[in-house]
C-alpha cells in the first residue's frame, strides 16, 4: 500500500479523501496531489472496475505548500465516500459509505473565483488504516510548511472592542482559531479606552519586541494609527520634513542641520487587560538577543498586520483588496509581505494663537483638513450611530458648505511630468476626459522599482538647496494628502486612483472654492466605480515627496488616519516604504 521512492523526500500512499474516496496522494518538495482511484474493488491496487478500466481523474488535484497553513491529526473516526456507481455530490437518492479509520487534515487557502481578493479556509481530511502512515505525513508535511520562508512564529496583537459596531473583540475570536492552527503563538491585549495601545507601543522594550515577528491591530484605520506611531515615535530617527526658506518656524531652516524626532508619549493611567497569555520567556521561539539590534527602517522582517474590525477600514482594502477578517488573517499565517509608504507630519503650532511647540505624528493612508477634518470631527458626537455617524455627519458638513484661507507650498517632482496635473477637464460642466490609470496591484512593478536607499530620508539634506517649491494659497474646501489610494467601500476606486503602496510619492489634492453643486458632483465621482473626482477645474493634484501648511483666518482640524490633530502649520515628508505589512496588495 505505500512505497517510498528513491528520492527519500517523495512518499506515496493510497488514502480515503472525505467526500471524494480512494485517492492516490503524492508528496514532494512542492506540496501533496493525487489523482482519484476507482474504489470497485478495495482488495484490487490497480483499482478496476467492474469493466476491467482503471477510473482516474482527467487532471491531478494538488495543495502547494505555500498554500497551506497547518496540518492536524485527528485520530480514529468516519470518513464519508461517495455512493458506489455515483460521481461525488451527485447521489441520486443512493446513500453514501462510510468507513472508520484515522485521520488527518490539511488547511490551506481558497480564493473566491467570483471575488479573488476574498481569501476562504479550505479543509481536506484524509483517512488510513494504518496509524503510523498518518502520524508519517503529517510529520512530514508539518517539516515542510515550517520550512516555508517569512511566515510568524510570535505576534503581539492589539484588539479595540469598541472598533466599528463594538466588533472588535467577536471579530478576533473568529479568526484566532487560524493562528492556533498554524501554530502561530499569540499574545493578546485588549485595549479599554483611546490612546492606551499607542502608550503601550512606546513603552514596550527592545528587548520584549524582539520576541515577535510582527504586531497585529483588530480595530479599524485609527486604531492602526495608534500602534504605528507608538512604535515610530520612539523608534524612528529621521531629519524633519524640508520647507522653503520662508515658513516660518524657528526650529528647522534649510540648512545642513540634522534634526532628529524626538517625542514622548504619556504614560497610561489604566493598564491594558491581556485577553491571551500564551507566551513565556522560557517557551517563546522567536525570543533572541541577536533581533534587539535589528530594529533598522525598513525592516522587512518585522511586519505589522491588520484584521479589519473598524467603520471604514481603507487601509486593507488598499492591501488585501478585500474587507475581510479570515482574508486578512490568511494573509498573517502565510507571511505574505508588501512594504508600505508613511508619511511623517510634523505639526509646528496647534493654533493661530499658541505658542510654537512640535508634534509629530505618521500616516498611512490620508491626511485631511477642511472638509475631511469637519466630518471626523461632527461624527464624534455621534458615535452611538456606529460607521453611519459619517454618512450624517458629512451631510452635515457639505450642506455648511465652509471654506478655509490656507498657502500651501509643495515640492516639484522634476522626475514625473504629470506631478502638477492640475484640472484636465476644460469646464465642469462637461464629462471628464478618460485618463489611463496604472493601479497599484499584486506585484506592482512601480512598487518593486529601485531607486534610492530606502533607509534614507527622501530628501537629502544636500538636496536642500536645488528643491524647487510651488506655491498654492487661496479659500479651500479641502486640503488632503493620500498616501495611498485609500479604497473603502464609499470610495470603491479611492481618493486617488493611480496611488500606490509603496512608490514614495504623497498625492496632494486641494479642492478650491466652488459652487456647492460642482462639489457635490466631485462627490458623486468618488462615490463610483470608474469615476474620474479629480478631473474638475476646482480640484489641483500634485505628485510630491513633501509639503507644507499654513492656515489663514479660521481654522478647521486635520484628519490623520481618521485621529484628530489639531495644526495651525505643519511641514510633511514621505518616507518610501518605512514599514511592512501581512499583505499583497489587491488583486483587482
Amino acid at each position: 500500500m505505500e512505497r517510498e521512492e528513491e528520492d527519500s523526500r517523495i512518499l506515496n500512499s493510497k488514502f480515503v479523501l472525505d467526500h471524494v474516496g480512494e485517492v492516490s496522494v503524492t508528496l514532494n518538495s512542492d506540496g501533496l496531489s493525487w489523482i482519484k482511484v476507482d474504489s470497485f474493488n478495495k482488495n484490487n491496487d490497480a483499482g478496476s472496475s467492474c469493466l476491467g478500466k482503471q477510473s482516474v481523474s482527467k487532471r491531478d488535484t494538488t495543495i502547494n505548500y505555500s498554500d497551506a497553513y497547518a496540518v492536524e491529526f485527528i485520530d480514529w473516526g468516519l470518513i464519508e465516500e461517495p455512493a458506489i456507481g455515483k460521481a461525488p455530490g451527485r447521489l441520486l437518492g443512493r446513500t453514501a459509505r462510510t468507513s472508520e479509520m484515522f485521520r488527518f487534515t490539511v488547511h490551506c487557502v481558497r480564493k473566491s473565483k467570483t471575488q479573488p481578493c476574498l481569501w476562504k479556509t479550505s479543509i481536506y481530511t484524509f483517512g488510513h488504516k494504518e496509524l503510523r502512515t498518518c502520524h508519517l505525513w503529517v510529520a512530514r508535511i508539518n517539516f515542510s510548511l515550517d520550512m516555508e520562508a517569512g511566515r510568524p512564529k510570535c505576534l503581539l496583537v492589539f484588539v479595540n472592542p469598541r472598533s466599528g459596531k463594538g466588533n472588535g473583540r467577536r471579530t478576533w475570536d473568529e479568526v484566532a482559531p487560524i493562528f492556533r492552527l498554524a501554530q502561530v503563538q499569540t499574545k493578546v491585549l485588549v485595549t479599554s479606552k483611546a490612546g492606551q495601545a499607542l502608550d503601550a507601543m512606546s513603552g514596550i522594550s527592545k528587548r520584549e519586541l524582539s520576541r515577535y515577528d510582527g504586531i497585529l491591530a483588530v480595530g479599524g484605520d485609527g486604531f492602526f494609527n495608534e500602534i504605528l506611531n507608538g512604535f515610530l515615535l520612539s523608534r524612528h530617527k529621521a531629519p524633519y520634513p524640508p520647507s522653503p526658506n520662508d515658513f516660518g518656524h524657528s526650529v528647522h531652516k534649510n540648512d545642513n542641520t540634522l534634526v532628529y524626532v524626538k517625542e514622548t508619549c504619556a504614560e497610561t493611567s489604566e493598564p491594558i487587560k491581556s485577553q491571551t497569555e500564551s507566551l513565556r520567556p522560557e517557551d517563546n521561539k522567536c525570543d533572541s538577543a541577536d533581533r534587539e539590534d535589528n530594529f533598522l527602517f525598513p525592516n522587512e522582517r518585522f511586519r505589522f498586520g491588520l484584521i479589519p474590525a473598524g467603520s471604514t477600514d481603507a487601509i486593507v482594502m488598499c492591501t488585501t483588496g478585500a474587507r475581510d477578517p479570515t482574508t486578512s488573517a490568511l494573509h498573517i499565517v502565510l507571511g505574505k509581505r508588501i512594504s508600505l509608504d508613511i508619511v511623517q507630519i510634523v505639526r509646528w503650532k496647534a493654533t493661530f494663537t499658541s505658542k510654537e511647540e512640535i508634534s509629530v505624528r505618521y500616516a498611512a493612508s490620508f491626511a485631511g483638513y477642511g472638509f475631511y477634518g469637519d466630518v471626523i470631527t461632527e461624527s464624534e458626537r455621534y458615535r452611538w450611530m456606529g460607521p453611519k455617524r459619517y454618512d450624517y455627519a458629512g451631510t452635515k458638513v457639505f450642506l455648511k458648505h465652509s471654506l478655509y484661507e490656507a498657502e500651501v507650498t509643495y515640492v516639484e517632482d522634476i522626475k514625473d511630468e504629470s506631478s502638477s496635473t492640475g484640472c484636465r477637464a476644460k469646464s465642469v460642466l462637461g464629462p471628464p476626459k478618460k485618463s489611463e490609470r496604472v493601479v497599484c496591484r499584486v506585484n506592482c512593478d512601480v512598487c518593486n522599482t529601485k531607486s534610492v536607499q530606502k533607509s534614507e530620508p527622501p530628501i537629502r539634506e544636500s538636496h536642500l538647496r536645488d528643491l524647487k517649491w510651488l506655491r498654492s494659497r487661496g479659500k479651500f474646501i479641502n486640503v488632503g494628502a493620500a498616501v495611498i489610494s485609500c479604497r473603502n467601500e464609499k470610495a470603491p476606486d479611492g481618493l486617488v486612483a493611480d496611488a500606490h503602496l509603496s512608490d514614495g510619492f504623497l498625492h496632494l489634492l486641494l479642492i478650491k472654492d466652488c459652487p456647492r453643486a460642482s462639489y457635490l458632483w466631485h462627490l458623486t465621482q468618488l462615490a463610483r466605480k470608474g469615476g474620474h473626482p479629480l478631473n474638475f477645474e476646482f480640484v489641483e493634484h500634485h505628485k510630491t515627496l513633501a509639503f507644507t501648511f499654513t492656515s489663514i483666518g479660521k481654522e478647521s482640524v486635520w484628519n490623520v488616519d481618521g485621529e484628530l490633530f489639531s495644526a495651525h502649520q505643519l511641514s510633511a515628508q514621505v518616507f518610501r516604504g518605512l514599514v511592512s505589512l501581512f499583505a499583497t496588495g489587491p488583486e483587482v
